[in-house]
């Protein structure tokens, strides 16, 4: 690769976004290239190996912040890496949070996705139902304990809803 590369290239090279390239120039995580007589940025092979080390980093949830942590430290060669491993471990844990939060969100469709089952109308659509009930505050499927066994409640409020109302989301107000 050339030893002068224009932003669109470093772009192409790195697979960073140009106008991402301009705000990491911008908030300081990469350094301002020189100029070209005519105006136009001139990146360095330092420029590419720095984006490529922050696109590696973005590309595992490190927040900006954190990856301008992480580029200090690469300036500091001597100095102890705990605070590295620190950093890493918190990043760790917030993606350990994460898939718990998603697991539990597959559980919650999974949940929801029982509710309906082949052949229906929508009229008699559980997942439908649920999601009206959960709209009118109500407990939904996807939100009771495991042991719960809410069909016989769902079947019963959707035929109450889809017999009292042409639209269920559209409720009378009650007495």
């Amino acid at each position: 690769m050339a030893t002068a590369m224009r932003i669109g290239e470093l772009g192409r090279a790195t697979g960073v976004d140009i106008e991402t390239i301009r705000y990491y120039e911008k908030i300081g995580l990469l350094p301002a290239p020189a100029r070209s007589d005519n105006g136009y940025r001139s990146y360095a092979q330092p420029h590419l190996e720095r984006l490529a080390f922050i696109r590696h980093c973005r590309a595992l949830d490190i927040s900006l912040a954190d990856v301008k942590r992480l580029l200090d430290f690469v300036a500091q060669p001597g100095a102890d890496c705990g605070d590295i491993d620190r950093l890493i471990d918190a990043q760790l844990a917030r993606a350990r949070a994460r898939l718990k939060s998603m697991r539990a969100l597959e559980r919650q469709l999974a949940a929801l996705r029982a509710r309906c089952h082949p052949g229906q109308v929508t009229g008699e659509c559980g997942i439908l139902h649920e999601l009206i009930a959960a709209a009118h505050g109500e407990a939904c499927a996807c939100h009771r304990d495991a042991g719960d066994d809410p069909a016989p409640t769902a079947r019963r409020r959707g035929q109450v809803l889809a017999a009292s109302h042409p639209h269920p989301l559209t409720r009378k107000p009650g007495p």
